[in-house]
């Protein structure tokens, strides 16, 4: 059973890279600090599943919610598109996890919150294709200005959605993301727009919290997003 503590166990997806600490330098499941930082600012207490095993309901019968991060490209294979050359390298063994992780939640009404590639892969899941280079779509890079750095970007969010709900009808977001929703998977609504028309996230309509964003709320002091799924996983 899931905890149904004060601080609910909060599920965050994470990913092998290289990585150096100490003496030794090896391939490591690593998640960057500041996710943990928003778990924890609004009373959730994270739990990190690595992309290595085949995932089922019952290694999920623990949590309490599920946050999907953000990362690199999903394998244009899953949604039946051949590769562009802006595409990156496919993650064989993060795609199969994050997409058993989503399809689990779905299933068992887990309270699930997907940032960036998270809202890709809840797309992917659910029949949708992805945009594999914005900038060709939209004619800017100001979802990506630059490699390690983030875009700023106004957000339009849907009047009466669960995310104007959270955040209100209006919001400022960082973006760090060359691909983007094309169509949309069976059953997702759009609720939020960029001004050039970027979908920037959807909702699963229905009683449980199901809700991904194209932006990064980790990297931000605003932890409404965090709250509203830790609330929904308390409750």
């Amino acid at each position: 059973m899931a905890s149904n503590a004060s601080s609910p166990l909060i599920g965050l997806t994470t990913y092998v890279e290289q990585a150096s600490f100490g003496f030794w330098d090896l391939p490591s499941a690593v998640l960057p600090g500041v996710y943990l930082d928003g778990v924890t600012a609004v009373g959730g207490t994270p739990i990190l599943l690595p992309p290595a095993t085949t995932w089922e309901a019952a290694h999920l019968s623990g949590l309490d919610g599920l946050i999907v991060v953000g990362g690199a490209d999903i394998d244009p294979a899953r949604y039946g598109a051949a590769r562009d050359p802006a595409t990156g390298p496919a993650r064989a063994d993060r795609d199969a996890a994050e997409s058993d992780l989503v399809a689990l939640a779905l299933k068992t009404g887990l309270p699930l919150l997907g940032v960036c590639r998270g809202l890709q892969m809840l797309n992917v899941v659910l029949g949708g294709t992805l945009h594999q280079h914005l900038p060709d779509v939209v004619g800017t890079t100001d979802h990506v200005p630059r490699l390690g750095t983030f875009g700023e970007v106004g957000v339009r969010i849907a009047e009466g959605s669960r995310l104007a709900g959270i955040l209100g009808e209006q919001v400022d977001v960082r973006c760090h993301h060359h691909q983007a929703i094309d169509r949309l998977g069976e059953g997702l609504v759009p609720v939020a727009w960029a001004a050039d028309g970027t979908v920037e996230a959807v909702e699963l309509p229905g009683e449980t919290f199901c809700l991904g964003v194209q932006w990064h709320p980790e990297m931000d002091v605003d932890r409404r997003l965090f709250a509203a799924l830790v609330e929904e996983a308390r409750r």
